[in-house]
């Protein structure tokens, strides 16, 4: 059987309980969320299989996932991390200016990153990213650290759903409320 040796698996865990609670959070009529194929073009095939062994990539992809939350227009990226640093490269610049330009259009953009070592997920604001971005434009770090992350955006599990990330999107939205006052 063919296999991907690709980077690009390296978030399937997390990619398969996001897509577990999208579809939880679809049939409580919570959110209708959906997960954005990256187009491909197969180059090579197991015949004994029909396997894709090789493909590359048509574009570059924007985000993971996208869609509505009680009519807020949300994106959002899946990223995993298997230490306590998150190398910033991981996050590219055409993915950045997606997301600011969505948030510039009335919507919420934010990542999901999962720390697999220590299972568990965060939600990163995409105005919380920008501020490590801006500090590595500037000759700091090239990551951040799972310890500089707020402890009230850590995704929680529950009512039968893997990543309630609905619970911390509600946090960020009220956040922004207040500062917008």
């Amino acid at each position: 059987m063919g296999t991907w040796n690709s980077r690009g698996l390296r978030g399937s865990v997390l990619e398969e309980m996001i897509n577990y609670s999208n579809e939880k959070y679809r049939e409580k009529k919570l959110a209708l969320i959906q997960k954005i194929p990256t187009p491909i073009t197969p180059v090579r095939f197991d015949k004994n299989s029909r396997h894709i062994t090789l493909a590359y990539f048509d574009q570059r992809s924007t985000v993971d996932y996208i869609g509505a939350v009680q009519g807020i227009p949300v994106c959002f990226d899946a990223k995993e991390c298997a230490v306590d640093t998150f190398p910033m490269q991981n996050i590219h610049p055409h993915q950045i200016q997606f997301m600011k330009d969505y948030e510039e259009q009335g919507g919420v953009a934010f990542f999901l990153l999962y720390f697999s070592h220590r299972q568990e997920c965060y939600y990163l604001r995409l105005r919380e990213f920008l501020k490590y971005h801006e500090r590595m434009e500037a000759g700091g770090w090239k990551h951040f650290k799972y310890a500089e992350l707020s402890k009230d955006f850590f995704v929680p599990s529950g009512q039968g759903i893997h990543v309630h990330y609905l619970k911390t999107l509600q946090k960020d939205l009220l956040e922004r409320k207040e500062t917008s006052r």
